[in-house]
């Protein structure tokens, strides 16, 4: 009975309503797509699929519309770039420690980073007091080539976990300035209209010149070992991954500055500058980047040569 009630009410629904199926909708507006307004500063494409897109049939596997085929092509590449495309796919970067122990080059890295942070003075060996805690570190492993393919040199950086610290506890302030987009526009326009002298430089491992204020411990890299027993590495200089190590060193690189007379600019603490009469000097920093202008060339040369023997600077030139 039950069975025959609910058949009764769907007949009788379709009989109230004829025209319920034959109702036509009108089409649904195709949205257009826009670059994003915050992209009008850079050059870019949206990413467009060739072939239009298609119900996936069943006898493709993936049944992608968007597949990366229809999008790049080796086709264009001459034979000398595909053979360095083939020789840097052919070498694997180990993803961890267990891997990179494996082969002498790592192991090779993995010693002179050491040795490297050792020299630069970064820790130094100490027993870890009771109210304090060691925070770990991890290796990094990245192959630089040469422009024919061939490899340049092994790189193995130590990384401390510093997502392991606790504010308030090591680490205090992590903010460091970098240098406002309409800032550097407004150098460069004026060193372009005044016909100033342009120069960028890179500093070799900026994060690591940063000197450390609070009392850090990390354990023994791994695979080292101390021949003293509970033992660890209590920081003195900043090390990559550290929370505060991009602020120390813009703390240091503006005490450097200051030092040789230079003012640090109000309206942008990234931008430096020194008049003395009508020569004038400007310095910009991002991070570990720095652009130099300036009407004054011989003192722009003291000043590289100073910057060098302080941090290790890399002159990119003009």
């Amino acid at each position: 009975m039950e069975e025959a009630q609910v058949a009764d009410i769907d007949l009788e629904t379709n009989t109230n309503h004829p025209d319920q199926d034959q109702v036509v909708r009108p089409p649904r507006p195709r949205c257009e797509r826009h670059v994003p307004q915050r992209l009008d500063d850079y050059v870019c494409t949206m990413l467009q699929s060739v072939m239009p897109m298609q119900a996936p049939s069943q006898s493709t596997n993936s049944g992608d519309p968007y597949a990366l085929s229809n999008c790049v092509s080796y086709n264009s590449f001459s034979s000398i770039h595909l053979s360095y495309l083939a020789t840097i796919s052919s070498i694997d970067e180990p993803k961890s420690f267990s891997q990179a122990i494996k082969n002498e080059n790592w192991q090779k890295a993995m010693r002179q980073e050491v040795a490297a942070l050792e020299k630069n003075g970064t820790w130094t060996i100490e027993a870890l007091p009771l109210d304090k805690r060691a925070i770990d570190s991890k290796w990094v492993y990245k192959i630089k080539f040469k422009p024919n393919g061939t490899v340049e040199w092994y790189k193995a950086r130590l990384v401390a976990k510093g997502f392991t610290q606790i504010e308030g506890f090591d680490f205090h302030e992590t903010f460091a300035h970098v240098a406002k987009m309409v800032t550097v526009r407004t150098l460069l326009a004026l060193a372009s209209i005044k016909h100033w002298e342009l120069h960028q430089l890179d500093v070799n491992n900026a994060f690591l010149q940063g000197d450390l204020h609070e009392e850090v411990y990390m354990k023994i890299p791994q695979g080292f070992t101390c021949n003293q027993s509970n033992k660890v590495c209590r920081l003195q200089k900043s090390l990559y991954g550290l929370r505060q190590a991009s602020r120390n060193w813009f703390e240091k690189f503006t005490t450097s500055l200051k030092a040789v007379g230079f003012k640090q600019s109000k309206a942008n603490y990234s931008l430096f500058t020194l008049a003395i009469a009508d020569n004038f000097v400007a310095v910009l920093i991002y991070v570990d980047d720095i652009v130099i202008a300036g009407n004054d060339g011989a003192r722009i040369a003291t000043l590289k040569h100073y910057l060098h023997s302080a941090f290790s600077i890399k002159d990119l030139g003009p």
